[in-house]
């Protein structure tokens, strides 16, 4: 018997920071659970950053913690197809997926975390480390949740 392969897309608005921390998170927790059949990637809404690493000071917050997001090239979000879920970094990035998908979209979008996930690239490090301290708390309850519907 095959098992369906789930895909969950993250999305900011540049790709390069809060998205790519939210899949490398996502990943790594999903794969300490066991939970093999989710595949996270992620996109921005907008195409300033597309092809680029991931901001450094995400890559270096990610780092010091035990993550690898070495491999991330920003990406624009292309559209619901083949997703499952699709997890935004804000209210904003909400609403302008649900107005891309349109009223009959059958593929369920949700912010990410409980609050929006602020946007640290025009802040000082720090800003980092509690963008991740947000992501590793929700990204449990994404475990969870997808663990239960496994």
């Amino acid at each position: 018997m095959t098992r369906t392969v789930r895909h969950v897309e993250v999305v900011c608005t540049g790709n390069i920071c809060r998205s790519p921390i939210g899949e490398v998170v996502l990943r790594a927790k999903l794969a300490e659970a066991g939970i093999d059949d989710v595949v996270v990637t992620s996109s921005g809404t907008g195409d300033w950053h597309q092809g680029d690493p991931m901001d450094s000071r995400a890559a270096a917050v990610l780092a010091r913690n035990g993550y690898d997001g070495s491999a991330h090239r920003a990406r624009v979000f292309e559209g619901f197809t083949d997703h499952h879920l699709v997890l935004a970094m804000d209210s904003g990035h909400l609403a302008i997926l649900r107005d891309h998908g349109g009223p009959d979209l059958a593929v369920p979008i949700e912010l990410f975390a409980d609050a929006d996930v602020p946007d640290p690239y025009y802040g000082d490090d720090s800003g980092f480390d509690d963008v991740l301290d947000q992501i590793e708390k929700a990204a449990a309850h994404w475990v969870q949740r997808l663990q239960a519907n496994h």
